[in-house]
This record gives C-alpha cells, structure tokens and sequence, in this order.
C-alpha cells in the first residue's frame, strides 16, 4: 500500500507526554525473599543475568521504559504494530490515562473471554499508570491526511495483519512514532506507539501514580489511589469492548 520513500514523505515532527498501565511495580519485590541487603543485591544481578538483552538504544532508559523492546511480544498474533514473537518492540501509550486504562481493561477482560472456566478475580489489581515525554521529527499520524483514508484497516478490532506489515513499511522509512485512533476508547482518543528507544526525550517516567482495578461480569471499575477528584473514578461498560 506505501512504499518507504512515500511514507517517509509524510512524516512531520512531534513532542508531548503519553501514559501508559502496567502491573504494579514493586521496586523491593525480591528484598522479602533474602535476609539482607546484600543478598538482594545479588539476587537481583543473577536474575538480570537471566533477562534478555537490553537492545542498542535503550541501555539508559528506565526499565519501564525498556521493557517493550527488550520482551518478546506476549501475545499470539502480536499486537497492532508489532508481530508476534522476538520481533523489534513497540512502547504504545495513550494521550490519556482514560484511554491507556481502556486499553489495558480490554486485554484484561480478552483473557476471561478466552478462557470462560476462569472465574473473575474477587480482590482489586493494584496498577502503576505513568508518564512519559517523548520527541522526533519522524512522526506519522493515521487520524490525518493522506492515511484517515483508511481508518478502517488502522482500526479493525482484532485483525493486525495490515497494520503489522504497514508498520515493516515504516521502519524501512525510518519513522519512529505512530499516532492513532484507540479502538478501546469510546470517545477515539489518540494512542501513540512509538518505535525506537531514541523517541524518548527523558530517560525515566515523567510522573508515576497508583490505580487500582476491579473486573467484574457487570462492569469494570478503575480507582486512583487517594483519590479526590470525579477524574480518579472511572467505570467501563463491557460492551464498549466487544
């Protein structure tokens, strides 16, 4: 559909801030397991010896921030930009926490689906949601001209086919950032997907807050640690995930 050349054409510069959801990060996860400091430390050491290896680029990131390019994808069929397997790894993150919370919800409610035998968890998730700033001026965006075109490929529910080859296509060009329409996010807020480590322009996450998360069969409830205001309380419907 594009070649190279022509997509690099396209591309424009961007800076801002993105959010992205993972699992709770327990900074002294391994401290509980060993009896002193310094036996964390070398447990810590022998279990770096067992991770893959951190690729050119991203040696002096934060490790939230490293964890997409060092990781094999973890899913089947890959994900929208990235094919399965020890493929070249993509950071995806959202304008908003609303929209990274949907994202994350949606793979979460993807797994019961998946498996109906599973009943949904009875406690809370405790989730690390963070931000991070990034800059290039190799920047392409898919909710414009010439590519909104064909939003209908960017933005099939489960089919990545299209969108993983599109994206060979781009790093072939040299593009490091993809911005795009959430398909989780009721209102299409804009998901950012970037390609390289060097997009980041800090090394470490921007701001860091606790959320915690309750799946159920009716709904499905996101809640900042702490919270204070209408904007920490947010409620999904399942069906705005079918």
């Amino acid at each position: 559909m594009w070649t190279a050349t022509a997509l690099a054409s396209e591309a424009f510069e961007q800076e801002g801030i993105a959010w992205r959801v993972v699992e709770d990060q327990y900074t002294a996860s391994t401290r509980k397991v060993v009896d002193t400091k310094n036996d964390q430390e070398l447990l810590e050491n022998i279990l770096e010896e067992s991770k893959p290896f951190v690729p050119h680029g991203a040696e002096k990131l934060h490790y939230l921030l490293q964890t997409p390019f060092r990781y094999s994808s973890p899913y089947p069929i890959g994900s929208r930009f990235r094919r399965t397997g020890s493929t070249e790894g993509v950071f995806y993150a959202a304008e908003e926490i609303r929209t990274a919370l949907a994202e994350l919800c949606y793979y979460r409610l993807n797994f019961f689906r998946e498996s109906p035998g599973t009943p949904f968890p009875c406690q809370q998730e405790r989730l690390t949601v963070f931000s991070i700033s990034y800059h290039s001026s190799s920047t392409l965006s898919l909710v414009q001209t010439p590519f909104v075109e064909n939003k209908e490929i960017w933005t099939h529910p489960s089919n990545y086919e299209a969108t993983q080859a599109f994206a060979d296509t781009v790093r072939q060009a040299g593009i490091e950032i993809i911005c795009y329409e959430s398909v989780r996010d009721i209102k299409k807020r804009l998901n950012i997907a970037l390609l390289s480590p060097n997009a980041f322009s800090a090394n470490s996450p921007i701001k860091m807050q606790t959320w915690f998360l309750y799946l159920s069969e009716a709904e499905v409830n996101c809640e900042r640690a702490n919270a204070s205001h209408l904007d920490d309380y947010l409620t999904f419907k399942l069906d705005q995930f079918d």
